[in-house]
């Protein structure tokens, strides 16, 4: 290779490093406990890392200028949540480094420590606490260790894998920095996706062979080094600002610092977790807060927003001990996926119009049976997108189509498609369980006007209390219960209604927490893994222990959970 790093050289390289930590994002997943154990580290830093990717592949005619610029706004505006943000900072104060030198003949090893030390000194300019034991310090450490000795070591080559095997040195000292790290017996998932990038790309600088995929094909499971003990000793109460919120700030100015400063510190008072950046006339913003609302109006006095998004840390807690379904929920889409759409009918379009969402046959087949014309395939794992409800409306031949989402992450993509059609009217029912659906397509009234429907069904989703059955993935603590692996959790509308080691002693605690005085009914769907003699001496159970309550049994279907209960 010589002992400089040419443009070519440069985009191969990166182009491993963001290969190598695409096969690995699950493995670094797994390594995330802080600041609250959501598992989605290495997707972040991947889904960062590819969109610079992308555009740096692009690149047919390399030069250190134009793959640099490429590695710095690829990774900038697909920055996603703070170790993403945190990786896009990395690079953009690396490659400004680059970029000052690009019409040198390659990189060297001064050069490569100046970037180096950039890089760290960018990164924690742009976070406002920066936390020892992550990230950034396996960065630092590196980037000391490549000052002190660029000046000493000639081969470029030899020089990094030094600091590459001093980069490991640090990770695994993280456990001692960060209590929640040794507690866990992990080191640091951010620090671990940084080393996967850097020992991709040297393996590219020696030569090695490097099957390059630069898909989204999931990861290939590596062990986690080390031995893990519970990651849960984080209760939701401990989570002080529940909204993971972000956001860029697009100026008709190239931003000063002096105008970030003031908006990092104006976050300071909202917010932690807080990492604010420019880079010419956009900011960057990443701060957990429990006003999002604030954090967006604060920004709107600088200039126009974009890439908003907004998080509730509490839930995604939650959610996180429910079966990883994604790629499940691929499959179902794809075993799902539609045919040919058939042509529209000719005759004249019906006054009114249902649309749900649902997984499950059982579920579906009840949705049908109640008058609902079109079912999505869709819910908690697999939420339908905005131009699947554009789909299904296209397909209802009425006037007006009531659209019942049953889940809250599809409500949204619901409103979305509202918006968009001009030849129908599209109503939003905001159901947010299955339960609740089911109840609000049944109040439906035909002799009511569209506004009057869509009160009472409102109305009578809000009287539904949902409880959900489902399995723990992982050892946690939610809400003051200790949760281990497999042990069968009751989610309801509020958070965790019961833990148990039992299927049924978990529904039965969970039907204790949800009737009262006044309930009337309680409705028991059972899912595709319960057996119906097993659902039906259940529902006897609880016929007999509340006789007072009419109880009914009904096929569900439903994938991932084992029960939906219903309480009116």
């Amino acid at each position: 290779m010589g002992n400089q790093i040419d443009a070519l050289q440069l985009k191969n390289a990166f182009l491993a490093g963001a290969n190598n930590l695409n096969a690995k994002k699950e493995w670094i997943n797994e390594l995330n406990v802080f600041p609250v154990p959501d598992g989605d580290t290495g997707t972040n830093m991947t889904m960062t890392i590819m969109s610079a990717a992308r555009e740096v592949a692009a690149i047919s005619a390399p030069t250190l200028e134009n793959v640099a610029k490429a590695m710095a706004s690829g990774s900038l505006r697909g920055a996603r949540g703070n170790s993403g943000v945190i990786l896009s900072q990395l690079i953009r104060g690396f490659t400004k480094e680059i970029r000052e030198h690009a019409d040198e003949a390659g990189i060297d090893n001064l050069i490569m420590a100046r970037a180096f030390s950039r890089a760290v000194e960018t990164a924690y300019k742009a976070v406002m606490k920066p936390k020892e034991g992550t990230i950034l310090t396996v960065a630092k450490g590196m980037a000391d260790r490549i000052t002190e000795l660029s000046v000493t070591d000639e081969d470029l080559i030899t020089l990094l894998e030094k600091v590459v095997a001093y980069g490991d040195e640090v990770l695994a000292k993280t456990p001692e920095m960060l209590p929640v790290l040794k507690e866990a017996g992990v080191v640091d998932s951010g620090g671990q996706g940084l080393m996967t990038v850097v020992k991709g790309a040297l393996a590219s600088l020696k030569g090695e062979e490097v099957v390059l995929d630069l898909g989204d094909q999931g990861a290939a499971k590596a062990e986690v080094p080390t031995e893990r003990k519970s990651r849960g000793e984080i209760s939701t109460a401990d989570i002080k600002f529940g909204y993971c919120t972000e956001f860029m700030v697009n100026g008709d100015h190239e931003f000063t610092d002096e105008e970030v400063d003031s908006l990092r510190a104006w976050l300071g008072g909202v917010g932690d977790s807080i990492v604010c950046f420019s880079d010419e006339n956009i900011i960057k913003v990443h701060v957990h807060t429990n006003h999002p609302g604030e954090a967006f109006e604060k920004g709107l006095t600088m200039g126009y927003l974009s890439k908003m998004k907004v998080d509730n840390m509490r839930l995604e807690h939650h959610e996180v001990l429910i079966e990883d379904a994604s790629k499940i929920a691929e499959e179902k889409k794809e075993e799902a996926a539609p045919a040919a759409a058939p042509e529209k009918p000719a005759e004249p379009a019906k006054e009114y119009g249902f649309i749900s969402v649902s997984a499950g046959e059982g579920l579906t087949e009840i949705f049908r049976g109640i008058g609902v014309d079109y079912v999505i395939e869709g819910g908690q794992t697999m939420n339908p997108s905005t131009e699947d409800i554009l789909n299904a409306c296209d397909q209802v031949n009425a006037e007006t189509i009531f659209v019942l989402p049953n889940n809250k992450n599809i409500i949204l993509a619901a409103n979305q498609a509202k918006d968009i059609i001009e030849d129908k009217t599209i109503i939003v029912v905001p159901t947010k369980t299955i339960p609740q659906g089911i109840t609000a397509m049944i109040s439906f009234s035909p002799d009511m006007s569209p506004e009057e429907n869509l009160e009472a069904m409102k109305d009578a989703s809000q009287c539904v209390r949902t409880g959900e059955i489902t399995y723990a993935v992982r050892n946690t603590t939610i809400d003051g219960h200790a949760i281990e692996k497999d042990d069968i959790m009751a989610l309801g509308d509020d958070g965790l209604l019961a833990v148990a080691k039992e299927k049924d002693q978990a529904v039965l605690e969970a039907v204790k927490a949800m009737v009262n005085d006044e309930s009337e009914i309680i409705t028991i769907y059972y899912g595709q893994d319960i057996p119906e003699e097993e659902a039906e001496a259940l529902a006897a159970r609880i016929r007999k222990a509340y006789s007072q309550v009419e109880t009914e049994l009904q096929y569900g279907g439903q994938p991932i959970y084992y029960y939906f209960l219903s309480v009116e």
